[in-house]
């Protein structure tokens, strides 16, 4: 069964930080871009980051500085460490993977293999 686990979301202060983990299985991790994207109501979902399978890595504009996202194939996990958040980074969390070459299906389209269930990151000002 192909699941792929976001964990890590809550609420936190301004200026605070959270580590989101994206567990995978029953693909093969290794060979898939993965991506994290975010969503709040009302508003179309943003790509955050990728970080594809050759291990080149995208961030959105907003989150440059702030957000890192790594990855641990040995653990099947992506992380996203998240610094110095913002109100407006409150949001659900989404990864998801596809197999695309650079991630740009997956970037650009927001088309993918697999999506994982979200996580909520609330941050108050």
């Amino acid at each position: 069964e192909v699941q792929l686990q976001a964990s890590g979301g809550g609420l936190v202060q301004a200026g605070s930080s959270l580590r989101l983990s994206c567990a995978a299985s029953g693909f093969s991790f290794d060979e898939y871009n993965i991506g994290w994207f975010r969503q709040t109501p009302g508003k179309e979902r943003e790509g955050v980051c990728i970080i594809n399978s050759d291990g080149s890595i995208r961030y959105a504009d907003s989150v440059k500085g702030r957000f890192t996202i790594s990855s641990d194939n040995a653990k099947n996990t992506v992380y996203l460490q998240m610094n110095s958040l913002k109100p407006e980074d409150t949001a659900v969390y989404y990864c998801a993977a596809d197999r695309s070459a650079a991630g740009w299906r997956l970037w650009f389209l927001h088309e993918c293999d697999y999506w994982g269930q979200g996580t909520q990151v609330t941050v108050s000002s």
